[in-house]
């Protein structure tokens, strides 16, 4: 460790002063006795440790209890200020990293010289701060106060006196008040770019999709290719075949043609007659009338394939925009949990209030306004009256259920009626496998080919919209639109009766998973 020569009596330190008494070398890590001697950090604790009671080494004064050691900053090295750092203004020579900066004095110290202000009654009273530089830029130039005051008609830095003369009738408010509310301004601004960074994330998945389907499209592609190819060989071998046989037929057809013209011209009776009756009993030659080589062979598994191909992708590229229409509302998932105050009696929530599910039995709780009191339904803490915002809820392993969102000012006592007219936007499952979304006046028939196990809920309420979507499935179940919201929404959960331990699993809100 490097050793700065301080200043002493004598104008500096002898060198027997700058050794450790116990290892006889330049003090390393040098700390403080109680009793004021000096040594080296793991010289003194290797001494103690080799010894029942704790002794000094110099004056043999016992300590009861291993006491505490101070670091002696006096012998320890204390390194120059680096590029960037603020260097301590009192520092002759070497200018070591300044830990404070005082606004009255208008100094930066290093620790050595900060010592001080920590210590003299009437420096205690400076006001210090992080180490600066250019100190003078922050005082006041016509009264020489510390600037710590912010006036917001005029945009400016004050002191304490331009707050009570030039600026007397302003709104004048301290630095830290004002940071603050720049701080929320940052925080809206970080919050808007994350937001934007999300969009492009999801962008850029979009587009990986979307290449991702062009190359499976160019695997059926060469596929298509192979057995067309395959198709096109075996036509080409079956023609080649048919050929051969025709000239086998022409080759045997021309020899009898030949044996006919010279029956026809002899002038033999006996040989001519003999001649007709064999050449009559003679093998006919195939019928080639409805044989022929076309494209048709293989034409219609082309355009059967073409067509399972442009299926295929047709659904690729569906699935891949509900995907992306899943992952945008995601975006605005918010942290939803239970309202116990609004639970009917038989309901049972988690202590984290995530999950709720019908007990069977009815629990002896005060009847106030807020509270369901014949359907066994529970709302969300938190409303909402402006924005989007979506939630996600697991409903697997129950047979019924009611799930979406409702005005806060439904009517909550005796048998309700979940419809828009009545204040609520809701889906829900009967019979373990029956979806239905409870429009005005009706239950509009959903025909899923499979029941949900996630359902994401999405409103807009500018929008007047709310959709509920198959997670796992990133398929839109149904949307209510045209919606005009002019009261506060809550989100809705109805777990149904227990029926029996048949529905007795619970309605859980999930953690919505954004990963891009």
């Amino acid at each position: 460790t490097s050793v700065s020569y301080m200043s002493a009596p004598s104008g500096h330190f002898f060198e027997d002063q700058l050794l450790c008494s116990i290892c006889l070398e330049v003090f390393t890590d040098p700390v403080t006795t109680p009793c004021g001697h000096n040594f080296c950090y793991m010289c003194i604790i290797q001494h103690w440790n080799s010894k029942a009671i704790c002794d000094c080494p110099l004056c043999k004064k016992q300590f009861r209890t291993r006491p505490e050691l101070y670091i002696n900053t006096s012998f320890s090295g204390q390194q120059a200020a680096k590029p960037g750092e603020v260097p301590c203004d009192i520092c002759t020579g070497t200018k070591v990293k300044a830990l404070k900066s005082c606004l009255v004095c208008l100094v930066s110290y290093c620790q050595t010289h900060l010592e001080p202000h920590l210590t003299v009654s009437g420096l205690k009273k400076h006001q210090l701060m992080e180490p600066v530089e250019n100190l003078e830029g922050r005082m006041c130039l016509k009264h020489h106060k510390p600037l710590e005051l912010f006036c917001q008609r005029e945009q400016t830095y004050v002191c304490a006196l331009c707050s009570v003369l030039e600026h007397k009738n302003h709104e004048v408010v301290p630095l830290s008040e004002e940071c603050e509310g720049k701080k929320k301004k940052l925080r809206k601004t970080e919050a808007e770019m994350q937001q934007m960074i999300q969009e492009r994330r999801v962008k850029i998945k979009e587009i990986r999709e979307g290449l991702k389907q062009e190359k499976q499209a160019e695997g059926l592609i060469r596929d298509l290719e192979e057995e067309i190819s395959e198709l096109m060989k075996r036509n080409r071998e079956k023609a080649e075949g048919l050929i051969r046989d025709l000239e086998e037929e022409i080759s045997e057809l021309t020899k009898r043609s030949s044996e006919v013209k010279q029956l026809f011209l002899s002038e033999d009776h006996l040989h001519l007659l003999e001649s007709f009756s064999s050449l009559k009993v003679a093998p006919p030659t195939k019928d080639w009338t409805e044989v022929s080589v076309r494209p048709s062979s293989y034409e219609g598994t082309v355009v059967r394939a073409v067509a399972q191909l442009e299926e295929t992708l047709s659904k690729e590229v569906k699935k891949m925009r509900s995907q992306a229409d899943l992952k945008r509302k995601q975006q605005f998932a918010v942290d939803v949990t239970l309202d116990p105050d609004t639970a009917h009696p038989d309901l049972i929530l988690s202590d984290d209030g995530k999950q709720v599910s019908d007990g069977d039995m009815r629990k002896d709780l005060p009847d106030n306004p807020k509270r369901f009191s014949v359907s066994v339904n529970v709302l969300g803490k938190k409303s909402f009256s402006s924005g989007k915002f979506y939630f996600e809820v697991q409903v697997k392993g129950k047979t019924k259920w009611n799930l979406g969102v409702s005005k806060e000012s439904i009517i909550r006592k005796g048998e309700i009626t979940m419809s828009p007219d009545e204040g609520f936007w809701t889906i829900k499952l009967r019979n373990g496998n029956a979806c239905f979304a409870c429009e005005n006046h009706t239950d509009v028939d959903l025909s899923l080919k499979s029941v949900p196990e996630k359902v994401g809920v999405f409103v807009d309420y500018e929008e007047g919209l709310v959709s509920f979507y198959d997670v796992n499935a990133a398929a839109l179940i149904y949307s209510f639109t045209g919606c005009c919201f002019t009261d506060k929404l809550l989100p809705f959960f109805g777990p149904c009766l227990n029926d029996g331990g048949k529905n007795s699993a619970p309605l859980i809100i999930c953690p919505v998973n954004q990963t891009a």
